[in-house]
């Protein structure tokens, strides 16, 4: 099954078109939606976090307890039904978390084989630093994620991303 990650202005299209079972928000915390009608809150996850890779004042630096919540989250969803993965604009904080829960489910793949599948799925994604490296640490993947989000590129500096697929297996 897959993951989806699309931003925030899409979501009820990708909600209603591709019937996901669980839901991860990662939006700034005075932008937090409630859990979409008909979606079981059970299986929405909503994390309150800026997207920034460094200390900024008045903004939340994503922390490794909010990565852990992201992985343990990943871990009760048992691929019968997407799992979709928004923030914003769907380029930085999803796609990082997506990278981090495919990575946690391929613990013997390629880190680089992951990332370069998302950059082929999206020339938009440009996964937020701080959160792949988070994931790297908690993973034990000695900067390996870091290296292969850093191989990707850059996106061309996109406004907002087009929904996409990362297979959560590979």
């Amino acid at each position: 099954m897959v993951l989806i990650v699309t931003p925030l202005r899409l979501l009820p299209d990708v909600i209603a078109r591709r019937s996901p079972s669980h839901l991860i928000t990662l939006l700034s915390p005075e932008e937090l939606i409630d859990t979409p009608a008909g979606f079981d809150p059970a299986r929405h996850l909503r994390l309150g976090l800026h997207d920034i890779a460094s200390p900024q004042d008045g903004l939340v630096l994503p922390d490794p307890r909010q990565v852990e919540e992201v992985l343990a989250f990943a871990r009760d969803w048992d691929e019968t039904a997407p799992l979709v993965v928004h923030c914003w604009a769907g380029i930085s904080r999803s796609t990082a978390s997506a990278f981090a829960i495919a990575c946690e489910r391929n613990p013997h793949a390629d880190e680089l084989k992951i990332a370069l599948a998302m950059r082929k799925a999206s020339p938009s994604a440009f996964p937020n630093r701080r959160i792949v490296a988070l994931a790297d640490d908690i993973l034990g993947r000695q900067g390996r994620m870091v290296e292969a989000v850093e191989a990707m590129g850059g996106n061309g500096f996109a406004i907002e991303g087009v929904p996409f697929d990362l297979a959560a297996r590979h």
